[in-house]
């Protein structure tokens, strides 16, 4: 019983993606206006991330973000905040290398 369900929801899956590639190639003709073209820097200098539209976003560094972090009274608090500030600038880093790569593939 347990393996009919697992099969099912794969096969739901696969369906839904299918579905969302197919409703979304209509759509990219016309790009969202948010959608990141550009990520610049690293952790330690700082990011930069630019959008279709122009607009740009520069969070802090990693070293001033985990300082913040350690404004938090409860130590469940500092964890949960220096979990999200590495995941964070990881998958930044992640779509710069994502990008680059994407750009090169043109």
């Amino acid at each position: 019983m347990k393996r009919m369900w697992v099969a099912l929801a794969a096969g739901l899956a696969v369906l839904g993606s299918a579905v969302g590639v197919s409703a979304s190639a209509g759509a990219a003709d016309r790009p969202d206006p948010e959608t990141i073209v550009r990520v610049t820097g690293d952790a330690a200098t700082g990011f930069g991330v630019q959008r279709l539209d122009g607009s740009a976003v520069f969070p802090p560094t990693d070293s001033e973000a985990r300082a913040e972090c350690t404004e938090y009274d409860r130590r469940w608090q500092r964890a949960r905040c220096f979990t999200e500030v590495r995941v964070w600038y990881r998958d930044l880093a992640e779509l710069r290398r994502s990008l680059r790569w994407a750009r090169s593939q043109q």
